[in-house]
Protein backbone atom coordinates (compact mmCIF):
# COMPACT_ATOMS: atom_id res chain seq x y z
CA UNK A 1 0.00 0.00 0.00
CA UNK A 2 1.46 3.48 -1.19
CA UNK A 3 2.05 5.87 1.83
CA UNK A 4 0.04 8.59 2.38
CA UNK A 5 2.15 11.63 2.33
CA UNK A 6 0.87 14.45 0.59
CA UNK A 7 0.25 16.65 3.30
CA UNK A 8 3.66 16.41 4.08
CA UNK A 9 3.71 17.88 8.16
CA UNK A 10 0.34 17.10 10.21
CA UNK A 11 1.98 20.78 12.85
CA UNK A 12 -0.01 23.03 10.66
CA UNK A 13 -3.26 21.36 10.86
CA UNK A 14 -6.46 22.32 12.94
CA UNK A 15 -7.06 20.08 15.87
CA UNK A 16 -10.04 18.07 16.54
CA UNK A 17 -12.93 19.46 17.90
CA UNK A 18 -15.87 17.82 19.53
CA UNK A 19 -14.54 14.56 21.39
CA UNK A 20 -17.95 13.02 20.78
CA UNK A 21 -18.12 13.80 16.83
CA UNK A 22 -14.76 12.63 16.67
CA UNK A 23 -14.86 9.31 18.02
CA UNK A 24 -18.51 8.78 16.05
CA UNK A 25 -16.56 10.37 12.47
CA UNK A 26 -13.69 7.61 13.11
CA UNK A 27 -16.52 4.60 14.11
CA UNK A 28 -18.42 5.82 10.34
CA UNK A 29 -15.17 5.63 8.84
CA UNK A 30 -14.11 2.21 9.93
CA UNK A 31 -17.48 0.96 9.78
CA UNK A 32 -17.44 2.30 5.86
CA UNK A 33 -14.17 0.88 4.66
CA UNK A 34 -15.23 -3.14 6.37
CA UNK A 35 -18.70 -2.29 4.27
CA UNK A 36 -16.77 -1.85 1.00
CA UNK A 37 -15.91 -5.29 0.49
CA UNK A 38 -12.68 -4.62 -0.45
CA UNK A 39 -10.15 -5.54 1.85
CA UNK A 40 -6.77 -3.49 0.66
CA UNK A 41 -9.20 -0.55 1.35
CA UNK A 42 -10.45 -1.73 5.04
CA UNK A 43 -6.60 -1.95 5.98
CA UNK A 44 -5.65 1.43 4.55
CA UNK A 45 -8.49 2.96 6.33
CA UNK A 46 -7.16 1.90 9.28
CA UNK A 47 -3.76 3.08 8.34
CA UNK A 48 -4.34 6.04 7.51
CA UNK A 49 -5.96 6.69 10.90
CA UNK A 50 -3.25 5.42 13.13
CA UNK A 51 0.20 6.80 10.89
CA UNK A 52 0.07 9.30 8.09
CA UNK A 53 -0.52 13.18 8.36
CA UNK A 54 -3.69 12.91 6.59
CA UNK A 55 -4.94 10.82 9.39
CA UNK A 56 -4.74 14.20 11.66
CA UNK A 57 -6.25 15.85 9.00
CA UNK A 58 -9.40 12.82 8.95
CA UNK A 59 -9.73 13.57 12.31
CA UNK A 60 -10.15 17.76 12.49
CA UNK A 61 -12.65 16.52 9.49
CA UNK A 62 -14.43 14.42 11.77
CA UNK A 63 -14.61 16.77 14.70
CA UNK A 64 -15.75 19.88 13.04
CA UNK A 65 -17.73 19.09 10.16
CA UNK A 66 -20.91 17.01 9.98
CA UNK A 67 -21.14 17.02 6.33
CA UNK A 68 -17.59 16.69 5.40
CA UNK A 69 -17.53 13.43 7.53
CA UNK A 70 -20.85 12.21 5.55
CA UNK A 71 -18.96 12.99 2.44
CA UNK A 72 -15.25 10.97 3.26
CA UNK A 73 -17.45 8.11 4.68
CA UNK A 74 -19.90 8.22 2.10
CA UNK A 75 -17.13 6.88 -0.65
CA UNK A 76 -14.18 5.90 1.67
CA UNK A 77 -11.87 4.41 -1.81
CA UNK A 78 -12.23 7.87 -3.14
CA UNK A 79 -10.86 9.66 -0.11
CA UNK A 80 -8.20 7.53 0.36
CA UNK A 81 -7.28 7.99 -3.28
CA UNK A 82 -7.53 11.56 -2.82
CA UNK A 83 -5.14 11.38 0.23
CA UNK A 84 -2.39 9.58 -2.15
CA UNK A 85 -2.85 11.68 -5.12
CA UNK A 86 -3.94 15.08 -3.88
CA UNK A 87 -6.28 17.43 -4.40
CA UNK A 88 -5.05 18.68 -7.70
CA UNK A 89 -5.37 15.28 -9.36
CA UNK A 90 -8.33 14.34 -7.62
CA UNK A 91 -9.58 17.64 -8.83
CA UNK A 92 -8.90 17.55 -12.35
CA UNK A 93 -9.86 14.02 -12.55
CA UNK A 94 -13.84 15.20 -11.34
CA UNK A 95 -13.60 18.47 -13.62
CA UNK A 96 -12.82 15.64 -16.51
CA UNK A 97 -15.66 13.31 -15.23
CA UNK A 98 -18.23 16.15 -15.40
CA UNK A 99 -18.30 16.10 -19.08
CA UNK A 100 -17.71 12.09 -19.57
CA UNK A 101 -21.09 11.85 -21.33
CA UNK A 102 -22.53 8.20 -21.26
CA UNK A 103 -24.62 7.72 -24.20
CA UNK A 104 -28.43 7.99 -23.62
CA UNK A 105 -28.06 9.46 -20.87
CA UNK A 106 -31.65 10.12 -18.37
CA UNK A 107 -32.22 13.03 -16.41
CA UNK A 108 -32.06 11.21 -13.33
CA UNK A 109 -28.90 9.24 -14.03
CA UNK A 110 -27.46 13.12 -15.50
CA UNK A 111 -28.33 14.02 -11.77
CA UNK A 112 -26.94 11.28 -9.84
CA UNK A 113 -23.62 11.43 -11.84
CA UNK A 114 -23.13 15.48 -11.33
CA UNK A 115 -24.26 15.10 -7.83
CA UNK A 116 -21.74 12.11 -7.34
CA UNK A 117 -18.94 14.49 -8.76
CA UNK A 118 -20.02 17.47 -6.32
CA UNK A 119 -19.80 15.32 -3.05
CA UNK A 120 -16.46 14.38 -4.16
CA UNK A 121 -15.56 17.88 -5.13
CA UNK A 122 -16.92 19.50 -2.29
CA UNK A 123 -14.55 16.82 0.17
CA UNK A 124 -11.39 17.67 -2.55
CA UNK A 125 -11.70 21.27 -2.17
CA UNK A 126 -11.72 21.20 1.92
CA UNK A 127 -9.33 19.53 1.80
CA UNK A 128 -6.98 21.61 0.42
CA UNK A 129 -8.35 24.44 2.03
CA UNK A 130 -8.16 22.77 5.87
CA UNK A 131 -5.05 21.18 4.90
CA UNK A 132 -3.59 24.93 3.56
CA UNK A 133 -2.39 23.39 0.44
CA UNK A 134 -4.10 25.87 -1.68
CA UNK A 135 -4.63 29.96 -1.54
CA UNK A 136 -7.56 31.31 -1.71
CA UNK A 137 -7.54 31.77 -4.88
CA UNK A 138 -7.29 28.33 -6.11
CA UNK A 139 -10.05 27.30 -3.37
CA UNK A 140 -12.48 29.50 -4.80
CA UNK A 141 -11.24 28.99 -8.81
CA UNK A 142 -12.09 25.26 -7.87
CA UNK A 143 -15.69 26.05 -6.99
CA UNK A 144 -16.39 28.74 -9.83
CA UNK A 145 -15.09 26.03 -12.40
CA UNK A 146 -16.98 23.18 -10.88
CA UNK A 147 -20.09 25.34 -10.91
CA UNK A 148 -19.34 26.37 -14.67
CA UNK A 149 -18.27 22.87 -16.14
CA UNK A 150 -22.09 21.28 -14.07
CA UNK A 151 -23.59 23.89 -15.68
CA UNK A 152 -22.42 23.61 -18.77
CA UNK A 153 -22.90 20.03 -18.70
CA UNK A 154 -26.75 20.49 -17.81
CA UNK A 155 -27.43 22.64 -20.45
CA UNK A 156 -26.33 20.12 -22.90
CA UNK A 157 -28.74 17.88 -21.82
CA UNK A 158 -31.45 20.63 -21.63
CA UNK A 159 -30.36 21.18 -25.62
CA UNK A 160 -30.33 18.34 -26.32
CA UNK A 161 -33.62 17.40 -25.06
CA UNK A 162 -35.40 20.66 -26.93
CA UNK A 163 -34.14 18.77 -29.62
CA UNK A 164 -35.53 15.57 -29.33
CA UNK A 165 -38.52 18.14 -28.45
CA UNK A 166 -38.89 19.08 -31.54
CA UNK A 167 -38.53 22.61 -30.01
CA UNK A 168 -34.93 23.21 -31.72
CA UNK A 169 -32.40 22.02 -34.08
CA UNK A 170 -28.90 21.52 -32.75
CA UNK A 171 -26.05 22.72 -35.72
CA UNK A 172 -23.92 20.05 -33.91
CA UNK A 173 -25.43 17.25 -31.63
CA UNK A 174 -22.13 15.86 -30.26
CA UNK A 175 -21.21 19.54 -29.04
CA UNK A 176 -25.05 21.63 -28.57
CA UNK A 177 -23.83 24.42 -27.07
CA UNK A 178 -21.40 25.70 -30.08
CA UNK A 179 -23.64 28.57 -31.69
CA UNK A 180 -26.76 27.47 -30.21
CA UNK A 181 -28.13 30.75 -29.63
CA UNK A 182 -28.59 30.31 -26.00
CA UNK A 183 -26.62 32.45 -23.38
CA UNK A 184 -25.75 32.00 -19.57
CA UNK A 185 -24.27 34.85 -17.95
CA UNK A 186 -22.59 33.89 -14.91
CA UNK A 187 -22.69 37.33 -12.37
CA UNK A 188 -21.51 37.66 -9.05
CA UNK A 189 -18.56 35.45 -7.41
CA UNK A 190 -19.52 32.66 -10.49
CA UNK A 191 -18.68 35.57 -12.99
CA UNK A 192 -15.69 36.97 -11.03
CA UNK A 193 -14.74 32.84 -10.46
CA UNK A 194 -14.93 33.67 -6.38
CA UNK A 195 -17.36 31.28 -5.48
CA UNK A 196 -17.85 30.82 -1.73
CA UNK A 197 -17.80 27.21 -0.27
CA UNK A 198 -21.52 26.81 -0.37
CA UNK A 199 -22.26 29.24 -2.48
CA UNK A 200 -26.10 30.44 -4.26
CA UNK A 201 -24.30 30.94 -8.20
CA UNK A 202 -26.56 33.48 -9.93
CA UNK A 203 -27.34 33.64 -13.57
CA UNK A 204 -29.05 35.56 -16.11
CA UNK A 205 -30.09 33.28 -19.35
CA UNK A 206 -30.66 35.02 -22.50
CA UNK A 207 -31.30 33.65 -26.29
CA UNK A 208 -31.15 34.69 -29.76
CA UNK A 209 -34.02 33.75 -32.06
CA UNK A 210 -32.25 34.62 -34.93
CA UNK A 211 -29.49 32.12 -34.41
CA UNK A 212 -31.99 29.34 -33.21
CA UNK A 213 -33.01 26.88 -36.32
CA UNK A 214 -36.45 26.16 -34.47
CA UNK A 215 -39.73 25.08 -36.94
CA UNK A 216 -41.62 27.02 -34.28
CA UNK A 217 -39.78 30.43 -33.68
CA UNK A 218 -43.20 31.40 -32.34
CA UNK A 219 -43.44 28.76 -29.75
CA UNK A 220 -39.20 29.54 -28.96
CA UNK A 221 -39.71 31.35 -25.92
CA UNK A 222 -41.75 28.73 -24.02
CA UNK A 223 -39.26 26.38 -25.69
CA UNK A 224 -36.87 28.51 -23.87
CA UNK A 225 -38.87 28.70 -20.13
CA UNK A 226 -39.12 24.80 -20.11
CA UNK A 227 -35.04 24.63 -20.88
CA UNK A 228 -34.23 26.86 -17.88
CA UNK A 229 -36.45 25.20 -15.69
CA UNK A 230 -34.79 21.74 -16.38
CA UNK A 231 -31.57 23.82 -15.97
CA UNK A 232 -32.08 24.57 -12.61
CA UNK A 233 -33.72 21.40 -11.50
CA UNK A 234 -30.98 19.67 -13.09
CA UNK A 235 -28.93 22.09 -10.85
CA UNK A 236 -30.44 22.60 -7.56
CA UNK A 237 -33.14 20.06 -6.96
CA UNK A 238 -32.43 18.22 -3.59
CA UNK A 239 -32.09 14.59 -4.13
CA UNK A 240 -31.37 11.44 -2.18
CA UNK A 241 -27.53 11.96 -3.59
CA UNK A 242 -27.68 16.05 -2.88
CA UNK A 243 -27.31 18.62 -5.32
CA UNK A 244 -24.84 20.35 -7.12
CA UNK A 245 -25.37 24.12 -6.94
CA UNK A 246 -28.50 26.44 -5.44
CA UNK A 247 -29.12 28.37 -8.85
CA UNK A 248 -30.87 31.91 -8.64
CA UNK A 249 -32.28 34.00 -11.41
CA UNK A 250 -32.79 37.16 -9.98
CA UNK A 251 -30.84 39.38 -11.16
CA UNK A 252 -32.39 39.49 -14.55
CA UNK A 253 -33.91 42.17 -15.52
CA UNK A 254 -37.47 42.95 -13.91
CA UNK A 255 -37.27 39.36 -12.55
CA UNK A 256 -40.74 40.40 -11.58
CA UNK A 257 -42.52 41.19 -14.75
CA UNK A 258 -40.15 39.17 -17.39
CA UNK A 259 -39.56 35.11 -17.72
CA UNK A 260 -37.03 33.01 -16.86
CA UNK A 261 -35.41 33.31 -20.09
CA UNK A 262 -35.44 36.95 -22.09
CA UNK A 263 -34.51 37.53 -25.84
CA UNK A 264 -31.34 39.40 -26.21
CA UNK A 265 -32.60 42.15 -27.72
CA UNK A 266 -35.08 42.28 -24.72
CA UNK A 267 -32.08 42.49 -22.59
CA UNK A 268 -30.60 45.01 -24.60
CA UNK A 269 -33.62 47.19 -24.77
CA UNK A 270 -34.19 47.31 -21.32
CA UNK A 271 -30.59 47.82 -20.34
CA UNK A 272 -30.56 50.70 -22.93
CA UNK A 273 -33.53 52.67 -21.49
CA UNK A 274 -34.59 51.34 -18.11
CA UNK A 275 -30.66 50.07 -16.56
CA UNK A 276 -30.15 51.30 -13.40
CA UNK A 277 -27.12 52.01 -11.42
CA UNK A 278 -27.39 48.78 -8.95
CA UNK A 279 -27.64 46.88 -12.08
CA UNK A 280 -24.30 48.60 -13.83
CA UNK A 281 -22.49 47.20 -10.44
CA UNK A 282 -23.60 43.64 -11.17
CA UNK A 283 -22.54 43.71 -14.70
CA UNK A 284 -19.18 44.33 -13.54
CA UNK A 285 -18.69 40.76 -12.83
CA UNK A 286 -20.58 39.65 -15.15
CA UNK A 287 -19.03 36.60 -17.58
CA UNK A 288 -20.37 33.99 -20.07
CA UNK A 289 -20.29 30.90 -18.45
CA UNK A 290 -22.21 28.21 -20.39
CA UNK A 291 -23.70 27.94 -24.38
CA UNK A 292 -22.86 29.56 -26.96
CA UNK A 293 -20.05 32.03 -25.28
CA UNK A 294 -19.27 33.80 -28.54
CA UNK A 295 -23.00 35.16 -28.33
CA UNK A 296 -22.30 35.95 -24.95
CA UNK A 297 -19.09 37.99 -25.16
CA UNK A 298 -20.91 39.94 -28.29
CA UNK A 299 -23.75 40.69 -25.56
CA UNK A 300 -21.44 42.36 -22.86
CA UNK A 301 -19.33 44.48 -25.74
CA UNK A 302 -22.54 46.07 -26.37
CA UNK A 303 -23.20 46.24 -23.05
CA UNK A 304 -19.92 47.76 -22.44
CA UNK A 305 -21.50 51.75 -22.88
CA UNK A 306 -24.42 51.07 -20.07
CA UNK A 307 -21.82 49.39 -17.41
CA UNK A 308 -18.90 51.93 -17.82
CA UNK A 309 -20.28 54.88 -18.53
CA UNK A 310 -17.82 57.86 -19.66
CA UNK A 311 -19.01 60.35 -16.89
CA UNK A 312 -21.77 60.49 -14.26
CA UNK A 313 -24.34 62.91 -13.49
CA UNK A 314 -24.80 64.11 -10.01
CA UNK A 315 -27.84 61.96 -9.64
CA UNK A 316 -25.97 58.97 -10.66
CA UNK A 317 -23.47 59.51 -8.08
CA UNK A 318 -26.27 60.05 -5.63
CA UNK A 319 -27.54 56.17 -6.67
CA UNK A 320 -24.46 54.28 -6.06
CA UNK A 321 -24.34 56.06 -2.91
CA UNK A 322 -27.85 54.52 -2.30
CA UNK A 323 -26.42 51.04 -3.35
CA UNK A 324 -23.56 51.63 -0.61
CA UNK A 325 -26.76 52.52 1.74
CA UNK A 326 -28.54 49.31 0.96
CA UNK A 327 -25.66 47.25 1.69
CA UNK A 328 -25.47 49.04 5.04
CA UNK A 329 -28.73 48.19 6.02
CA UNK A 330 -28.16 44.61 5.28
CA UNK A 331 -25.78 44.71 7.65
CA UNK A 332 -27.38 43.08 10.49
CA UNK A 333 -26.67 43.62 14.37
CA UNK A 334 -24.71 47.09 16.01
CA UNK A 335 -21.14 47.25 15.30
CA UNK A 336 -18.31 44.53 15.52
CA UNK A 337 -18.54 41.87 17.48
CA UNK A 338 -17.38 38.28 17.10
CA UNK A 339 -19.72 35.40 18.12
CA UNK A 340 -23.22 35.62 16.25
CA UNK A 341 -21.05 38.65 13.50
CA UNK A 342 -21.78 38.15 9.73
CA UNK A 343 -18.50 38.37 7.99
CA UNK A 344 -20.19 38.52 4.79
CA UNK A 345 -22.60 41.69 5.27
CA UNK A 346 -21.90 42.83 8.69
CA UNK A 347 -19.77 45.91 9.85
CA UNK A 348 -16.27 45.13 8.14
CA UNK A 349 -17.12 41.93 6.37
CA UNK A 350 -16.34 40.88 2.88
CA UNK A 351 -19.03 43.14 1.25
CA UNK A 352 -17.22 46.32 2.49
CA UNK A 353 -14.02 45.18 0.81
CA UNK A 354 -15.87 44.59 -2.91
CA UNK A 355 -18.23 47.71 -2.69
CA UNK A 356 -15.19 49.61 -1.80
CA UNK A 357 -13.57 48.59 -5.15
CA UNK A 358 -17.09 48.34 -7.28
CA UNK A 359 -17.79 51.90 -6.68
CA UNK A 360 -14.75 53.62 -7.17
CA UNK A 361 -14.72 51.01 -11.20
CA UNK A 362 -18.24 52.44 -11.87
CA UNK A 363 -16.97 55.97 -11.09
CA UNK A 364 -13.80 55.46 -13.07
CA UNK A 365 -13.90 52.35 -15.12
CA UNK A 366 -15.54 54.37 -17.79
CA UNK A 367 -12.40 56.04 -18.60
CA UNK A 368 -9.83 53.82 -18.05
CA UNK A 369 -10.33 50.84 -19.16
CA UNK A 370 -7.63 49.19 -16.38
CA UNK A 371 -9.94 49.33 -13.82
CA UNK A 372 -12.33 46.65 -15.29
CA UNK A 373 -11.06 43.53 -13.48
CA UNK A 374 -14.02 41.58 -12.58
CA UNK A 375 -11.87 40.00 -9.29
CA UNK A 376 -12.15 42.06 -6.22
CA UNK A 377 -8.41 41.94 -4.98
CA UNK A 378 -7.04 42.64 -8.87
CA UNK A 379 -9.73 45.57 -8.79
CA UNK A 380 -7.66 46.78 -6.01
CA UNK A 381 -4.76 46.22 -7.33
CA UNK A 382 -5.74 48.05 -10.09
CA UNK A 383 -7.14 51.28 -8.15
CA UNK A 384 -3.37 51.26 -6.75
CA UNK A 385 -1.62 51.49 -10.08
CA UNK A 386 -4.40 54.48 -11.22
CA UNK A 387 -3.55 56.07 -7.99
CA UNK A 388 -7.18 56.43 -6.68
CA UNK A 389 -6.08 53.71 -3.55
CA UNK A 390 -2.80 53.53 -1.51
CA UNK A 391 -0.69 50.44 -1.09
CA UNK A 392 -1.05 49.77 2.18
CA UNK A 393 -4.88 50.49 2.14
CA UNK A 394 -4.79 48.19 -0.78
CA UNK A 395 -2.58 45.24 1.16
CA UNK A 396 -4.66 45.47 4.07
CA UNK A 397 -7.79 45.03 2.69
CA UNK A 398 -7.00 41.85 0.47
CA UNK A 399 -4.98 40.20 3.41
CA UNK A 400 -9.02 40.98 5.16
CA UNK A 401 -10.74 39.82 2.45
CA UNK A 402 -8.36 36.40 1.89
CA UNK A 403 -8.55 35.94 6.07
CA UNK A 404 -12.81 36.87 6.06
CA UNK A 405 -12.85 34.66 3.18
CA UNK A 406 -10.98 31.82 5.29
CA UNK A 407 -13.59 32.41 8.02
CA UNK A 408 -16.54 32.33 5.74
CA UNK A 409 -15.41 29.20 4.29
CA UNK A 410 -14.84 27.51 7.50
CA UNK A 411 -18.30 28.02 8.86
CA UNK A 412 -20.09 27.19 5.27
CA UNK A 413 -18.08 23.66 5.27
CA UNK A 414 -19.66 22.93 8.80
CA UNK A 415 -22.98 21.89 7.42
CA UNK A 416 -23.02 23.51 4.11
CA UNK A 417 -25.34 25.80 4.83
CA UNK A 418 -25.17 28.94 3.01
CA UNK A 419 -24.59 31.10 6.17
CA UNK A 420 -21.77 33.85 6.90
CA UNK A 421 -22.33 33.79 10.84
CA UNK A 422 -19.88 33.42 13.17
CA UNK A 423 -20.36 30.53 16.09
CA UNK A 424 -21.99 32.32 19.03
CA UNK A 425 -22.21 30.03 21.82
CA UNK A 426 -18.74 29.56 23.28
CA UNK A 427 -18.22 26.58 23.60
CA UNK A 428 -18.84 26.36 19.76
CA UNK A 429 -17.40 29.23 19.19
CA UNK A 430 -13.68 27.72 20.85
CA UNK A 431 -14.53 24.90 18.74
CA UNK A 432 -14.45 27.15 15.22
CA UNK A 433 -11.81 28.71 16.69
CA UNK A 434 -9.80 25.36 16.41
CA UNK A 435 -11.51 24.52 13.01
CA UNK A 436 -9.38 27.91 11.70
CA UNK A 437 -5.95 26.41 13.58
CA UNK A 438 -6.09 28.93 16.70
CA UNK A 439 -4.63 28.23 19.46
CA UNK A 440 -7.80 29.43 21.44
CA UNK A 441 -10.52 31.52 20.85
CA UNK A 442 -9.52 34.55 22.27
CA UNK A 443 -6.72 34.68 19.56
CA UNK A 444 -9.27 34.24 16.81
CA UNK A 445 -11.30 36.74 18.57
CA UNK A 446 -8.81 39.27 18.20
CA UNK A 447 -7.66 38.57 14.44
CA UNK A 448 -11.44 38.93 13.54
CA UNK A 449 -11.89 42.12 15.30
CA UNK A 450 -8.69 43.20 14.26
CA UNK A 451 -9.49 42.60 10.53
CA UNK A 452 -13.19 43.59 10.72
CA UNK A 453 -12.02 47.23 12.44
CA UNK A 454 -9.22 47.90 9.60
CA UNK A 455 -11.68 47.47 6.66
CA UNK A 456 -14.77 49.36 8.45
CA UNK A 457 -11.74 51.92 9.07
CA UNK A 458 -10.81 52.06 5.11
CA UNK A 459 -14.70 51.78 4.16
CA UNK A 460 -15.70 54.56 6.49
CA UNK A 461 -12.73 57.01 5.04
CA UNK A 462 -13.99 56.33 1.59
CA UNK A 463 -17.25 57.00 2.44
CA UNK A 464 -17.73 59.14 4.84
CA UNK A 465 -19.05 62.44 3.65
CA UNK A 466 -21.78 60.08 1.67
CA UNK A 467 -25.34 61.24 2.59
CA UNK A 468 -27.23 59.82 5.13
CA UNK A 469 -29.93 57.17 4.46
CA UNK A 470 -32.65 59.53 5.24
CA UNK A 471 -36.54 59.25 5.11
CA UNK A 472 -36.10 62.73 4.45
CA UNK A 473 -40.06 64.63 5.80
CA UNK A 474 -39.42 62.45 9.08
CA UNK A 475 -39.89 58.83 8.57
CA UNK A 476 -37.30 57.93 10.77
CA UNK A 477 -35.55 55.05 9.48
CA UNK A 478 -34.57 53.46 6.24
CA UNK A 479 -36.22 53.69 2.51
CA UNK A 480 -34.17 52.22 -0.12
CA UNK A 481 -35.95 50.54 -2.72
CA UNK A 482 -32.41 49.34 -4.95
CA UNK A 483 -31.40 45.45 -5.29
CA UNK A 484 -33.60 43.01 -6.35
CA UNK A 485 -34.98 41.67 -2.73
CA UNK A 486 -36.84 44.32 -0.17
CA UNK A 487 -34.94 46.02 2.75
CA UNK A 488 -36.03 44.25 5.67
CA UNK A 489 -35.40 47.67 7.98
CA UNK A 490 -37.23 49.52 4.91
CA UNK A 491 -40.34 47.68 5.11
CA UNK A 492 -40.43 48.03 8.68
CA UNK A 493 -40.04 52.09 8.08
CA UNK A 494 -43.08 52.07 5.61
CA UNK A 495 -44.78 50.20 8.77
CA UNK A 496 -43.61 51.97 11.24
CA UNK A 497 -44.83 54.99 9.09
CA UNK A 498 -48.74 53.45 9.66
CA UNK A 499 -48.44 51.52 6.22
CA UNK A 500 -50.53 48.47 6.69
CA UNK A 501 -49.15 46.43 3.61
CA UNK A 502 -45.25 47.84 3.47
CA UNK A 503 -44.77 45.00 1.31
CA UNK A 504 -47.23 45.74 -1.66
CA UNK A 505 -45.81 48.85 -1.13
CA UNK A 506 -42.12 48.29 -1.65
CA UNK A 507 -43.46 46.13 -4.36
CA UNK A 508 -44.91 48.87 -6.14
CA UNK A 509 -42.19 51.21 -5.65
CA UNK A 510 -39.74 48.21 -7.61
CA UNK A 511 -41.67 48.52 -10.04
CA UNK A 512 -42.11 52.05 -10.76
CA UNK A 513 -38.00 52.20 -10.85
CA UNK A 514 -38.30 49.84 -13.59
CA UNK A 515 -40.14 51.55 -15.63
CA UNK A 516 -43.45 49.90 -15.92
CA UNK A 517 -45.46 53.01 -16.24
CA UNK A 518 -44.74 55.55 -19.09
CA UNK A 519 -44.08 58.29 -16.55
CA UNK A 520 -41.35 56.44 -14.89
CA UNK A 521 -39.17 55.17 -18.14
CA UNK A 522 -36.75 57.88 -18.35
CA UNK A 523 -33.82 58.33 -16.54
CA UNK A 524 -34.47 61.46 -15.61
CA UNK A 525 -38.31 60.86 -14.23
CA UNK A 526 -36.48 58.46 -12.14
CA UNK A 527 -34.29 60.03 -10.35
CA UNK A 528 -36.72 63.06 -10.04
CA UNK A 529 -38.96 60.28 -8.60
CA UNK A 530 -36.27 58.36 -6.27
CA UNK A 531 -35.84 62.04 -4.46
CA UNK A 532 -39.26 63.27 -3.64
CA UNK A 533 -40.03 59.64 -2.40
CA UNK A 534 -39.21 59.90 0.85
CA UNK A 535 -41.49 63.09 0.98
CA UNK A 536 -44.10 61.44 -1.14
CA UNK A 537 -44.41 58.53 1.25
CA UNK A 538 -44.52 61.24 4.56
CA UNK A 539 -47.45 63.14 3.05
CA UNK A 540 -49.52 59.45 2.30
CA UNK A 541 -48.55 58.65 5.88
CA UNK A 542 -50.65 61.58 7.33
CA UNK A 543 -53.38 60.80 5.64
CA UNK A 544 -56.26 58.86 7.55
CA UNK A 545 -55.72 55.86 5.03
CA UNK A 546 -51.94 54.99 4.12
CA UNK A 547 -52.50 52.30 2.14
CA UNK A 548 -55.15 53.92 0.03
CA UNK A 549 -53.81 56.82 -1.05
CA UNK A 550 -50.88 55.02 -2.25
CA UNK A 551 -53.09 52.67 -4.16
CA UNK A 552 -54.69 55.94 -5.47
CA UNK A 553 -51.35 57.44 -6.28
CA UNK A 554 -50.18 54.80 -7.94
CA UNK A 555 -53.21 54.60 -10.26
CA UNK A 556 -52.38 58.02 -11.23
CA UNK A 557 -49.24 57.36 -11.91
CA UNK A 558 -50.00 54.81 -14.15
CA UNK A 559 -52.53 56.79 -16.00
CA UNK A 560 -49.71 59.74 -16.82
CA UNK A 561 -48.07 59.85 -20.26
CA UNK A 562 -45.19 61.47 -19.02
CA UNK A 563 -43.47 62.02 -15.42
CA UNK A 564 -40.35 63.95 -15.48
CA UNK A 565 -42.90 67.65 -15.69
CA UNK A 566 -44.86 66.55 -13.01
CA UNK A 567 -42.26 65.30 -10.89
CA UNK A 568 -39.92 68.45 -11.68
CA UNK A 569 -43.20 70.73 -10.08
CA UNK A 570 -43.18 68.41 -6.93
CA UNK A 571 -39.91 69.56 -6.72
Amino acid sequence: MPEFSVLGSKSHLPRPGNPESLALGREKWLQAAADAGDPAVESAAIEILETAAEGELLAAIFGHSPFLTQAATHDPAFTLGLARQGPESAMTGLLAAVHNTPANETEDALKRRLRTIKRRAALTIAWADIANLWPLEAVTEALSDLAEATLCEALAFGLRDAARRGGLTLSDADDPASGCGVIVLGMGKLGARELNYSSDIDIIVLFDPEAIDSERPDGLQNVMIRLVRQLVRIMEERTADGYVFRTDLRLRPDPGATPLAISVLAAETYYESLGQNWERAAMIKARPVAGDLNAGARFLEWLTPFIWRKSLDFAAIQDIHSIKRQIDAHRGGDGIKVGGHNVKLGFGGIREIEFFAQTQQLIWGGRIADLRPRRTKDALDALVAFGQCDTQTANELKACYDFLRRVEHRIQMVDDAQTHLVPEEPETLACFAAFLGFADQTAFAETLTACLETVQAHYGALFGDAPDLTAGGGAGGNLVFTGTDPDPDTLETLRGMGFGAPDRVDAQIRAWHHGRYRATRSNRARELLTELLPLLLRAMADTPEPDETFLRFDNFLKALPAGIQLFSMFH
